[in-house]
């Protein structure tokens, strides 16, 4: 079973774990990542971050999220897979994404899990405006995202 949901609202990670093996007694492992803003606006700058504004485009970003998650569990045996990604403004500390695999072997769980966060960072249509209070500026994608998401071709 795959869950994707795009959402302006804060998620409860505990739930949202427990619901992955819930009821479910050939669950071995729940291998999970959550995504948070940072304070610091860029690697270069030093400058803070006052806020991160994530924008999407519905309709067309839940089908790119499914397709990833259907990558990913076309390549690994998962019982449940669950994507969460938030959108609108958000401030440092606030949780933006939630990737939770969960199969009868922990590597199966572990590999699918950091599958699904490099594809999010490279294939997700979601554009992030960073704001350190005096600037606005639109983030770049970064090589270092793209060499990650390379590993698994």
């Amino acid at each position: 079973m795959i869950t994707v949901k795009v959402q302006r609202e804060d998620f409860d990670i505990g739930a949202e774990l427990a619901a992955l093996s819930d009821g479910d007694t050939q669950v071995g492992g729940v291998a999970s990542f959550t995504g948070l803003v940072r304070d610091m606006a860029g690697p270069h700058d030093g400058d803070a971050q006052s806020s991160m504004t994530l924008e999407h485009y519905p309709g067309m970003t839940e089908k790119q999220l499914a397709a990833i998650a259907e990558e990913a569990a076309r390549r690994w045996p998962l019982s449940r897979l669950l994507i969460i990604h938030r959108y609108g403004k958000l401030l440092p500390g606030d949780r933006i994404v939630l990737v939770a695999s969960a199969s009868a072997h922990r590597e199966a769980a572990l590999q699918s899990c950091a599958f699904l966060i490099d594809w999010l960072k490279t294939k997700a249509p979601f554009w992030k405006l960073e704001d350190d209070g005096k600037a606005q500026n639109w983030v770049e994608a970064k090589e270092s995202d793209d060499k990650a998401t390379e590993r698994w071709s």
